[in-house]
Parts: structure tokens; C-alpha cells; sequence
């Protein structure tokens, strides 16, 4: 796809597609609760249509109409063994999150993805269920997909994770609603709590101090409404749009802001900009508000520590804004971008530096000294939607053409994402 450089505004008002993340969980809960759970604003991407396939080939109803999901959910123990191999298409929180379910069920199992998915690491869900007592393993011996799971009674456990991240958390999680006792999780930096505060509102006993989260096991898990705010990670693309596009004014409605999702919004104020709120509400214990972007001038942040965690997905088009802010931003603390849909931090800065940022990469982050005007490039995404927007994105503001490889992968969680942009350059 061809890019160009936008001389006018960015103007207008946008409702971003459901948050991912919740809307992967809406299915998985909402199956293994009583009764029928109805979902609003559910994104239909690639990704999260492969939970829902993976969910009926184990028995259970699922209707899709449009942004509304009905899940006609049968219990904890109401899953049925599938009819072959479970297909996880490219999303790693389906086989993560599924791996945890799968290990308290009583009938093998195999997962399966596609070619990325088939690198990215498991090991980090096979060790904690493993403790737990699961019958899981990497059919190939490497740490990663195909997993298989066979029925074995699980324990709980308290497990210590060395990365913070929620789906390890989830997956243990999970795990422990099919334990013999209560299982914890504590975590370096505390990730998304979508999976807490979903488990809470079906039925769920589950308790949190500090960065560690315990649920108790055999809940009776109760069929719920859930209405799906926008997600922030979706969001993150116009709101840096309007920031660098200069005199634009958007709007965002309804954009999911859990606290443990809205580091970007402490980044842009780190960096000296201000995102108006409005309109600010809480369903099912999910904050969202209406987000208002003007253009502003940037300078350049250190963004680390217990920050990343809240914006691990954001971080790609992130460093776009830091190449556009004045003086110099670092990230450190990333190395999870290693292990994405691609190596991000490798494929950030061969975009922009080939825009003609200064930028280079660290082992766990980078440095991006900012303010230099960019430029039209070719740019390879390695099918990665989020390098995709971003590189989308930084082309608003440079001089010339920017073709960007594979532009089609934004359907893995934005498919309309090239025509809300022209809604906002019309």
C-alpha cells in the first residue's frame, strides 16, 4: 500500500473497535459459565474470530452478528473434545489463555497456529503447568507450537512468574479454576487484569495485593452482559496521528482507559502533551472515556520499569511520536517486543531509520533521537498488523511515498483501519 504525506488536518470522530483483549476473554469465560453471555462491541478481527472457532469445535454455540457475540455457555466441565487439531490462526493469547483451560479438561488435546505462531516462545505456560501437574508439551521438543494436553489432575500452586505478562497470568489462571486448591500468581510489574476482572464478574472468588493475584478453584461461573469498550491499542494510532499531524483535532469515543492498560497516556503527558477526557464511565469494572487529540509539540522520555507492561502493544507507534518529539527518548525494559507477532524492536528501527530517524536498538529497548524531518520509504512489516498502522502512521508527516509491505495484516485486530484513516484526511 502506498502512503503519503498528509498536508491537511486531521479532522473528525471515530469509535475504534473493541478492546482484543477482552473480547478473546468474552468467549472463553462466557463458554465456561451457565448460561448465555451476550457481548457488545466484540472485534471481529482475525485473531479473535480463531478463539471463537476453537471454542465451537469444542461443542459450544457461538453466534456472530456483526459486533454482538451470543455464547451459549455450558459450565467449567462442559467442553467436549474437539473434532481434530485446535487452530490458533496467529494469535498467541488464544493458545496461551486455551492452554490453561485445557489443562484441567478430561480429553486430549492438540494446538496448533500458523507459521508465526509457531515460533513464538510456550515455554513460559508449559513451566507453570507443568508445576501444576498438566499433561502439556511442545509436540516438536523446542518450546513451541504444537502443544499437546492430555487429562492429569492439577494443584495449586504459588507461581512466581519472571515476566509480566497477562497471559501467563491468565493462563494460570485459568488453570486454577480446575485445581485442587487456591493458585496465585505474582508478577514482577502488574499486567492487564481483563481475565480478573472478567472471572470476578461471572461468579469468581479471586483476591489481589500487590502485583500477586489468587483465585480459588471450582467457582460457579454465571453467564453475563459485557459491553466491550474500544481498544486503547487501536486508539494509540489515531491518537499519535493527531498529535503529529499538525492542527488536527479528533475525537475517540468510548476508548477503554483500565489503568492497567493506559500507559500511552502517561507517556504523551511524560513527553509534555495533554489528552483531553470526557464522559468518563465503568462497566463490568472497565473504565472507558471519550478521548479528545489536538496536535502538540513532544519532547523526548525515558519510558521503563513497571510502565511497559501497560503499553507493551502500544510501543511500536510510540517510537513513531518519539521520532517526530523533540530531543531524545529511551525505551528500556522491552525485550518482550522480541517476542511478538515479529522481533519489534528490530522492525522499528529499520522503519524509521529508513524514514531517516535517528534510532538504534538496545538489547530490551532503544533510543530515538527525535526531531529530525523523515521521509517516504519501502517498508517490510513481516505481516505484523501493529507495524503496519504504525508505519501508516509516521508517513502522515514525511516527505514523499511510503509503501508498506503487506498492509493487509491490519485485519488481525483493525480491519477497517484504512478507511477510519481516510475518514479523518476527507
Amino acid at each position: 500500500m502506498i502512503m503519503k504525506k498528509h498536508s491537511r488536518p486531521l479532522k473528525g470522530q471515530l469509535q475504534v473497535p473493541g478492546d482484543k483483549s477482552i473480547s478473546h476473554r468474552s468467549v472463553m469465560i462466557g463458554s465456561l459459565a451457565n448460561g448465555t453471555t451476550r457481548t457488545s462491541g466484540f472485534l471481529a478481527g482475525a485473531d479473535c474470530l480463531s478463539t471463537i472457532s476453537c471454542f465451537r469445535n469444542m461443542g459450544i454455540d457461538i453466534a456472530l452478528d456483526g459486533t454482538t457475540v451470543t455464547i451459549h455457555g455450558k459450565g467449567l466441565h462442559g467442553l467436549q473434545a474437539p473434532d481434530g487439531t485446535l487452530d490458533c490462526g496467529n494469535s498467541g493469547t488464544t493458545m496461551r489463555l486455551l492452554s490453561g483451560i485445557l489443562a484441567g479438561q478430561q480429553f486430549p488435546v492438540r494446538l496448533t497456529g500458523d507459521a508465526s505462531l509457531q515460533t513464538r516462545p510456550m515455554r513460559r505456560v508449559i513451566d507453570p503447568l507443568s508445576t501444576m501437574g498438566a499433561d502439556i508439551r511442545s509436540e516438536s521438543g523446542n518450546g513451541c507450537a504444537p502443544l499437546l494436553t492430555a487429562p492429569a489432575g492439577l494443584h495449586g500452586i504459588r507461581y512466581a512468574s519472571p515476566v509480566a505478562s497477562a497471559q501467563v497470568k491468565s493462563c494460570v489462571l485459568l488453570a486454577g479454576l480446575y485445581a485442587d486448591g487456591e493458585t496465585s500468581v505474582t508478577e514482577p510489574a502488574i499486567s492487564r487484569n481483563h481475565t480478573e476482572l472478567m472471572l470476578q464478574g461471572f461468579g469468581a472468588q479471586l483476591s489481589a495485593s500487590g502485583t500477586t493475584v489468587t483465585v480459588q478453584p471450582e467457582p460457579e461461573l454465571t453467564a453475563a452482559d459485557i459491553l466491550i469498550p474500544g481498544d486503547i491499542s487501536s486508539a494509540a494510532y489515531f491518537i499519535a496521528a493527531g498529535l503529529i499531524v499538525p492542527d488536527s483535532e479528533i475525537l475517540l469515543t468510548n476508548v477503554g482507559i483500565n489503568p492497567t492498560r493506559d500507559g500511552m497516556l502517561e507517556v504523551i503527558r511524560m513527553m509534555g502533551g495533554t489528552i483531553q477526557t470526557e464522559n468518563r464511565q465503568i462497566s463490568g469494572g472497565e473504565t472507558s472515556a471519550d478521548l479528545i487529540i489536538r496536535q502538540q509539540s513532544l519532547h523526548g522520555c525515558t519510558i521503563a520499569g513497571g510502565l511497559i507492561p501497560r503499553l507493551i502493544d502500544e510501543l511500536p507507534v510510540i517510537a513513531v511520536l518519539a521520532a517526530y518529539a523533540d530531543g531524545t527518548t529511551v525505551i528500556r525494559d522491552a525485550q518482550e517486543l522480541k517476542v511478538k507477532e515479529s522481533n519489534r524492536i528490530d522492525l522499528v528501527v529499520s522503519m524509521l531509520r529508513s524514514m531517516g530517524a535517528e534510532i538504534e536498538a538496545t538489547e530490551d529497548g532503544m533510543i530515538i533521537r527525535g526531531g529530525k524531518p523523515l521521509h517516504g520509504a519501502s517498508i517490510e512489516t513481516n505481516k505484523d498488523h501493529r507495524m503496519a498502522m504504525s508505519a501508516a502512521v509516521a508517513s502522515l508527516a514525511a516527505d514523499g511515498e511510503t509503501d508498506i509491505k503487506d498492509a493487509e495484516c491490519v485485519s488481525i485486530s483493525y480491519p477497517q483501519f484504512y478507511e477510519d484513516l481516510k475518514k479523518l484526511q476527507a
